[in-house]
């Protein structure tokens, strides 16, 4: 494994707070968001500072250690893990911001950030700023967070800029939350937590000083972070939620399998044949899947470590396997959900959850099945639009 920069204290961190985290899923449930309290503490764990530049005072995370952390949180709570994930990839903005700039915004330790890449705004060039309009769905985090950012294509003189490979020209856009409007738009089945609900601006002023483009910018930072590229580091942060909520509905599943006893059977689901035989074929599926994903990005680090860029070839690798753990993990909820019969049917347990978070993770873009479609590409050597890879 490379040389990584791992705060000793931070994984020790999420371990201290994963016990409320668990106690709390229901709750988050029902309130359809993360509770302001637990998203303070995950800052003051520093979660939501594992992307941000050290010359901010972020952590600045080597991806193997970023993956990790975001596991942890999602053991305990996929919906927790998710907001956090959210709230450390936005942070890469600061990476590709002018420095002054994102020191005024991202030097605050206790920053929450959020946003969507979507390009759904569209803003106007006016000079030395933009005016910008829309509404971004699955603003995931953002009633806690204090600058949000939404994609937007970039309209001058009427018309929408394009660039020199004909795709719209679209950039980030940072602003106060408070410049915003959050609807109550999530009512969904999995990822209930997380209050990924409608985000809306109308006409605000913002300085294009605080816009950037995650695919035709350079990024001031020179660590080797930030030669990942930005589809890649959020496709890693996604398919962690998956990691470890998955790890969370093994570990749920072994806890009712040595308690829970079928009907007229005096033997508990763990003493069964049957039982022992799939769960074992489902943990050697989760090891399986996690040690392909690590090594993917070991591969990647060592060269992000190196002189040059990251090859398109080995960027599709780690989408691969981003993909593959992300949707292998919700086929083993799904075998995991039907093992536990009867009694994962019910709100109290945690297998049901496990079951739908996973489900709805598998719906992000990053990780949905248009990405196998990408990466094929790339192995038959077809031309390919790198900027998504």
């Amino acid at each position: 494994m490379p040389d990584t920069h791992m705060p000793t204290d931070l994984l020790a961190n999420v371990r201290t707070l994963a016990p409320e985290l668990a106690a709390r899923a229901a709750e988050m449930e029902e309130v359809r968001r993360l509770p302001a309290d637990l998203a303070a503490k995950l800052a003051q764990a520093g979660v939501f500072r594992m992307i941000t530049p050290k010359s901010f005072g972020g952590l600045e995370l080597a991806p193997h250690d970023f993956v990790e952390t975001v596991e942890a949180v999602a053991t305990a709570n996929a919906s927790a893990g998710w907001c956090a994930m959210i709230g450390a990839t936005t942070a890469m903005n600061a990476a590709y911001m002018d420095p002054a700039t994102a020191g005024e915004i991202y030097s605050d330790p206790d920053i929450i950030t959020g946003g969507v890449f979507a390009p759904m705004g569209k803003a106007v060039d006016a000079g030395d700023h933009y005016r910008v309009s829309g509404r971004w769905q699955w603003g995931s985090g953002s009633a806690n967070c204090t600058w949000l950012c939404g994609g937007c294509t970039i309209w001058e003189n009427g018309e929408m800029k394009r660039l020199p490979s004909g795709a719209p020209d679209a950039r980030m856009m940072v602003f106060p939350a408070s410049d915003a409007t959050l609807l109550d738009t999530w009512h969904v089945m999995g990822l209930k937590g997380t209050g990924s609900g409608d985000i809306e601006v109308k006409d605000i002023r913002v300085p294009k000083a605080r816009s950037v483009s995650l695919v035709s910018d350079t990024p001031h930072e020179k660590g080797a972070l930030f030669k990942f590229p930005a589809f890649g580091l959020l496709s890693l942060g996604v398919c962690a939620v998956a990691l470890g909520n998955t790890r969370g509905a093994l570990d749920g599943f072994a806890a009712l399998a040595t308690a829970k006893k079928s009907q007229g059977s005096s033997k508990t689901l763990a003493e069964r044949q049957t039982m022992q035989a799939e769960f074992a074929k489902c943990e050697a599926a989760w090891r399986a899947a996690r040690a392909y994903l690590f090594d993917e990005i070991d591969k990647t680090w060592n060269v992000a470590e190196g002189e040059g860029a990251i090859p398109m070839e080995r960027r599709a690798a780690l989408r691969m396997a981003c993909t593959h753990m992300t949707r292998t993990g919700a086929d083993i909820c799904r075998t995991l959900y039907d093992l536990g019969g009867g009694a994962a049917l019910f709100e109290a347990s945690d297998l049901q959850r496990r079951f739908r978070d996973a489900h709805a993770i598998t719906q992000h873009i990053v990780t949905a099945p248009s990405t196998w479609e990408l990466t094929g590409r790339i192995l038959f050597g077809l031309p390919t639009d790198g900027g998504m890879v």
